[in-house]
């Protein structure tokens, strides 16, 4: 029974490392396909899902405000909007989750692709220079990819960053 001892201390030590890493390692969440019925500007959609219409706020990114009450359009804001419209508007797109599945406003959350190419609306949005990075931890699956493609379109000038006087 002494030798067993040590073993199973060693094999529960295991395991809790192993759970510790579930949540980095977590699948996504597939939310599946939907309709996009109405583009709310650049990083918010409204979308048909599963037989009732949700708010989708998109994930990592956040481009320049259009629509918030009491806050004026910001620099590079209808165009982000007219892109993210080109993009997805009256489209199919499958929606897939992260970590947290609302904001506090009660938004489903969503990295958001394309139907049927698979175009990833959110790296677009960046990469194209519409939108800025956005990490909220613990949604961060994309979130070193999204900073990479911000470098570049900073760099380049694309863009709000050539458009509009960024700090």
């Amino acid at each position: 029974m002494r030798r067993i001892a040590p073993f199973v201390l060693l094999l529960a030590a295991l395991a809790a490392a192993v759970f510790a890493r579930l949540p980095a390692d977590r699948p996504a969440t597939a939310y599946g396909e939907a309709r996009v019925v109405r583009v709310v500007d650049g990083d918010t959609i409204r979308v048909r899902l599963g037989g009732r219409e949700e708010r989708v706020r998109y994930i990592g990114i956040d481009t320049p405000e259009s629509v918030r009450p009491g806050t004026p359009v910001q620099c590079y804001a209808k165009r982000a909007a007219r892109a993210n419209a080109t993009m997805v508007a009256g489209r199919r797109v499958r929606l897939v989750g992260d970590a947290e599945a609302r904001d506090r406003y009660g938004r489903l959350l969503a990295y958001v692709y394309r139907v049927p190419d698979g175009a990833f609306v959110n790296a677009a949005l960046v990469r194209d220079g519409y939108a800025r990075t956005m990490t909220i931890a613990p949604n961060v699956a994309h979130a070193d990819q999204f900073a990479t493609l911000a470098r570049g379109a900073r760099r380049a000038g694309r863009g709000l960053w050539g458009a509009c006087r960024i700090g």
